[in-house]
């Protein structure tokens, strides 16, 4: 992903000729989409949504406390299951539910306990559970108990339906060509045929873990032929403190295959990276895939979240929407070894995707309610979002965050609502002098006023919302020119221009 653009609020500059170049660009393209879309309303036409559209999906994080490297899969019965590691490294748990928010406050079962003595008697981490073969599969790491840091990939079996009832068979040790510290197993499906992707040290190399695929056996605790190198640890975000490249996780989408992995110590350091490949590729080439030279999801201290990383996939409820589960932590600064330190939490937010086909996982989201973005309805590939404190619609926002909002109850109250912005925290929507802006919350009646909106159906569709000013009835936030003003509404285009759909 190409390194973020800058955000807003940020101290101001003068406007250069690049960026008055930009701005005018900005504004042409946006000016001719606009005289197409109303030609297109005006005439009847529908207006085309945006390739990834997907409607608003909204959580509440952290999902659970005290549970990292989280892996939750969504299964045919219509429940979504969780397992994590747990603080005292000590067994494998599983929780369900029908609903994401749900596993929150799902009981939680314990399927396996370690073992008293000797192999897969200490440090048992990061479970993954898969169903193969109508059975359910949990891939974990495990070291001894005279020997804690011998940690090795094992396979727990279960043939019930529901996994959190049967018995759980040990498959025993996935066997690669070295036997060295190893962790972390994941699979996954492309074109029919099973792989297996891995995180280990391999003898020779000077890191901590690489991470490695191989297609899979006649079982799944087996792999067979090639093992190919996917990831060694180089660059400066996948070494600080450690030379990691661990927890590899899949996601699939517009034919093509993209592995993200995490990288550096496990404290606020922590990240992660991304390869991709097409999926018609011979995925057990190296140079089928190529390497995100910058992480693709980081700490950020204007959301108060550290060492984002070991993540999975899921889906939404309603199937439309991708989600990426993670663990963090809400403070920085450790004391003593990050692995002693228990308050890694599991948290979910939507994942988008850019009009070029590639994930954008954008920040870590505050603790409390997820975001959504606003689409412009005639400017169906544009989204609500600021840049230097001003709001403007734009197409490919790759800078995610800037389009992201939290809706709130308003300021002003009065049944009103607000928009908070994701990556400044305390900085909401707001009119001045009928221009909108982003701005900080500076405490006064007339700023609460300003940053308030009775959300309105569309004006132009029923399925989206429009804006109303709380203090300015009848004037609504509608765009023009490509920004954001506080103005009445009256013609066809006009309200097309004031009405937003929630992704």
């Amino acid at each position: 992903m190409p390194p973020p653009r800058p955000t807003g609020p940020a101290p101001r500059t003068p406007v250069g000729p690049d960026r008055t170049g930009h701005d005018v660009r900005r504004r042409l393209r946006a000016i001719l989409a606009a005289v197409l879309v109303t030609i297109a309303v005006a005439a009847g036409l529908p207006v085309a949504a945006p390739a990834h559209a997907a409607p608003a999906v909204t959580y509440t994080n952290p999902l659970a406390n005290q549970r990292a490297d989280p892996h939750i899969v969504r299964h045919t019965d219509g429940y979504y299951y969780l397992t994590a590691t747990v603080p005292q490294y000590d067994r494998i748990v599983l929780r369900r539910a029908t609903t994401l928010q749900g596993l929150a406050t799902a009981p939680e079962t314990t399927i396996w306990h370690r073992h008293a003595s000797g192999e897969m008697g200490a440090h048992i981490w990061a479970p993954e559970i898969h169903f193969i073969n109508n059975r359910w599969y949990v891939y974990f790491a495990a070291g001894r108990s005279d020997d804690v840091w011998r940690i090795r990939m094992y396979v727990l079996e279960n043939a019930s339906a529901n996994p959190l009832t049967g018995s759980w068979t040990e498959r025993g040790r996935i066997t690669t060509p070295w036997d060295t510290f190893s962790l972390d197993a994941s699979t996954f499906v492309v074109d029919g045929v099973r792989y297996l992707t891995w995180a280990q040290q391999e003898p020779g190399i000077s890191t901590n873990s690489n991470v490695y695929l191989a297609r899979m056996g006649a079982n799944p605790w087996q792999i067979t032929g090639t093992v190919t190198r996917l990831v060694v640890p180089t660059y400066d975000w996948e070494t600080r403190g450690f030379r990691v490249a661990e927890g590899p996780a899949v996601i699939q989408r517009n034919g093509r295959v993209f592995l993200t992995y995490s990288a550096s110590a496990t404290d606020a350091n922590y990240c992660l990276g991304m390869l991709t490949a097409s999926a018609t590729a011979n995925l057990l080439d190296p140079a089928a895939w190529s390497k995100s030279p910058t992480p693709v999801f980081a700490s950020n201290a204007a959301t108060g979240q550290y060492g984002p990383g070991h993540n999975s996939f899921t889906v939404s409820e309603d199937g439309q929407s991708d989600i990426l589960v993670y663990h963090d932590r809400n403070y920085r600064d450790i004391v003593g070894d990050p692995l002693d330190d228990p308050n890694r939490r599991t948290r979910i937010q939507k994942l988008y995707w850019n009009a070029d086909g590639t994930p954008n996982l954008g920040i870590p989201v505050p603790d409390g309610v997820t975001p959504v973005r606003l689409r412009s309805h005639d400017l169906p590939t544009s989204y609500l979002r600021h840049y230097d404190y001003r709001v403007r619609v734009e197409p490919n926002v790759t800078n995610l965050a800037d389009s992201q909002f939290r809706i709130v109850a308003g300021l002003a109250g009065g049944g009103s609502v607000s928009l908070e912005s994701t990556n400044n925290p305390g900085y909401y929507l707001r009119h001045r002098g009928f221009a909108l802006y982003v701005e900080r919350d500076d405490g006064t009646a007339l700023f609460d006023a300003d940053a308030s909106f009775q959300r309105r159906a569309g004006l132009a569709a029923a399925t989206g919302l429009s804006l109303e000013s709380q203090n300015f009835p009848g004037r609504y936030v509608r765009h023009r020119d490509g920004l954001l003003h506080l103005e009445a509404v009256n013609s066809t285009a006009e309200r097309a221009s004031a009405t937003f759909h929630l992704e």
